[in-house]
């Protein structure tokens, strides 16, 4: 029996957001350690599910746990964007009836400190590919101070990303996350429920695995290719995901498309994908509060496309 290493957050909600849905694909784009994919192919008796991961250890993982589904699961190795549009050659679009994607760090990537995701980790990597060239450390130790700073800003939401960027350039090499986490703390806004680094690490985190990249990416493929009848569930984790995703989905919603100070409709007014489920993303119940702490910071927002 395996011992299963990550929780899936908001895994009731997950199960729900999909429970309508008899037949054709799922796709689990974050596969992880299968916990979402697994409960989907256990609710969802008939349909067959596709799941991407981009780390052989959770591929390694989840295809024994996924063993019991294996007539009804394919797995795909790399990121999810870029097999979306592989898997959009093979599938027509009407065939394809769910997208799931999970946009988060899992438990087992950050209690693993060889990974680099943890602020007492001995190394500082953070690649959720394990064969990607570019590292936490290069990023740490190599970018320009400008560069930095950019990622500081736009992806740490950090006030004082100069300051930082600054005495990055002026005391590296840095050779461990904690390290790193450790010497930088003086400088770093105070937190009461979570580490002062969490948004640095973040900011590094996100330029190692170009996430926002990732994510704008898969939802220009799904804009794209205009699924007749999708469910598409993103969960996020912090608010930089969780703005783009609510963004989308509101453009998406628009049946008119004219600009606002236009005097009347010009576009036709037929632009919709579909409509917004979730006015309000769903976070997780108490008891899972409670069971998971880390589900506190998950956000999922729900579309229905309809084209």
């Amino acid at each position: 029996m395996q011992a299963v290493p990550h929780v899936p957050v908001l895994y009731r909600e997950v199960v729900e957001a999909f429970s309508e849905i008899e037949d054709g694909i799922i796709i689990d784009c974050t596969m992880g350690y299968g916990g979402h994919s697994s409960l989907l192919l256990e609710a969802n008796p008939h349909i067959k599910l596709i799941a991407i991961d981009q780390d052989q250890s959770a591929i390694d993982f989840s295809s024994a746990r996924l063993e019991p589904y294996n007539e009804r699961v394919v797995i795909k190795k790399g990121r999810f964007a870029s097999l979306l549009k592989e898997i959009l050659q093979e599938y027509e679009p009407s065939q394809i009836r769910g997208i799931l994607a999970d946009i988060g760090v899992s438990s087992l990537q950050l209690d693993q400190k060889e990974r680099g995701f943890s602020f007492s980790s001995d190394t500082l990597d953070m690649r959720m590919d394990k064969d990607a060239p570019l590292s936490a450390y290069n990023v740490v130790n190599e970018y320009s101070q400008r560069d930095l700073e950019r990622i500081f800003l736009e992806y740490g939401e950090l006030t004082n990303f100069k300051k930082i960027a600054s005495f990055v350039v002026q005391n590296r090499p840095f050779l461990t996350a904690k390290e790193l986490s450790d010497a930088l703390k003086p400088l770093l806004p105070p937190a009461k429920k979570i580490h002062p680094a969490t948004l640095l690490l973040q900011a590094i985190r996100i330029e190692v695995n170009n996430e926002l990249g990732e994510l704008e990416s898969l939802l220009d493929t799904i804009e794209a290719a205009k699924f007749p009848n999708a469910t598409v569930a993103i969960i996020s984790f912090h608010s930089l995901e969780d703005r783009i995703v609510k963004n989308r989905f509101s453009q998406w919603s628009r049946s008119c498309i004219c600009p606002q100070e236009a005097m009347r409709c010009t576009c036709g007014n037929n632009h919709s994908y579909g409509k917004i489920i979730t006015k309000k993303p769903l976070m997780a119940q108490d008891d899972e509060l409670k069971a998971n702490p880390r589900s506190r910071s998950a956000k999922m927002r729900i579309f229905e496309m309809d084209i």
